[in-house]
């Protein structure tokens, strides 16, 4: 696998909806390059919305989104996805196709009008395999698996596609937290020694605070922190965006900030 190049995606005044309805409003945000973003918040706030804008799902409706300088509108749809990759929440699978033919799909943007199928994208198509521990499900048809085995399925089409920046909304859907420890760490693996720009939603803000190098809080399509999660995860910005009362306490694996929520009945 090669190493990634430091891509630069900027969002300024980025506003996004659907039909009449804005979702994100007037967001500026720089992905972190050569880090692992996570973005975090309640249900609604726009994390999802966000995601498709940035990868361009989704067009603007204000404001702009660029790489390296030029707007995504601009660049050509085989170069971007050489440059961007993008897992969404609820990806769909042509019926039938199997797991091999379908991350093999994941090299698409490196043929062109002279290059074919070759050696190289073989050896990327088996990496993803054997990094997302789906070898053996190789001639099984995608609509047969469970869901755990499915989103490792799609987490390695975009190993394969081997962009040098991950958009990922909430990879580690459907898997129990064995496989979700195995998936983060994989995409931090992809960062650390691959230098993989990888941006994710996640829900579970204890393993955001542990794997992001800076994290985005959302709420009601804004961001209202980022940065490194020992300055963004207080109880107050907790509240702000969850509405939730909680402690936060060192994690006692690796240090880093863990909330501990207050319900009704177990209160301070």
């Amino acid at each position: 696998m090669r190493s990634a190049q430091n891509r630069i995606v900027r969002a300024e005044g980025l506003s996004l909806g659907y039909r009449d309805r804005t979702i994100v409003d007037e967001l500026d945000l720089e992905l972190l390059a050569g880090g692992v973003t996570v973005i975090v918040g309640a249900n609604g706030c726009g994390k999802s919305t966000l995601l498709r804008g940035l990868g361009r799902l989704l067009a603007p409706t204000g404001g702009t989104v660029t790489l390296d300088g030029r707007s995504l509108a601009d660049v050509p749809a085989r170069e971007l996805a050489r440059a961007v990759g993008m897992l969404p929440q609820q990806p769909i699978a042509p019926d039938g196709i199997t797991v091999g033919d379908l991350i093999g799909r994941g090299r698409y943007p490196h043929q062109g009008l002279f290059r074919r199928w070759s050696a190289e994208d073989d050896a990327a198509v088996q990496e993803a395999l054997r990094l997302t521990d789906t070898a053996e499900l190789a001639e099984r048809a995608v609509g047969e698996l469970s869901g755990g085995q499915r989103q490792r399925v799609w987490i390695a089409l975009a190993l394969a596609q081997d962009a040098d920046v991950m958009l990922l909304d909430e990879p580690t859907t459907f898997l129990d937290v064995a496989h979700q420890l195995e998936v983060l760490d994989l995409l931090l693996q992809l960062n650390r020694e691959h230098g993989r720009t990888v941006v994710m939603v996640l829900h579970d803000l204890n393993l955001a605070a542990r794997y992001a190098d800076r994290l985005v809080v959302m709420h009601e399509g804004r961001i209202v922190a980022e940065g490194a999660p020992e300055d963004v995860v207080t109880p107050q910005i907790i509240e702000t965006a969850f509405g939730l009362p909680s402690r936060v306490v060192a994690d006692p694996v690796c240090g880093s900030p863990m909330v501990v929520p207050i319900g009704r009945f177990h209160g301070v």
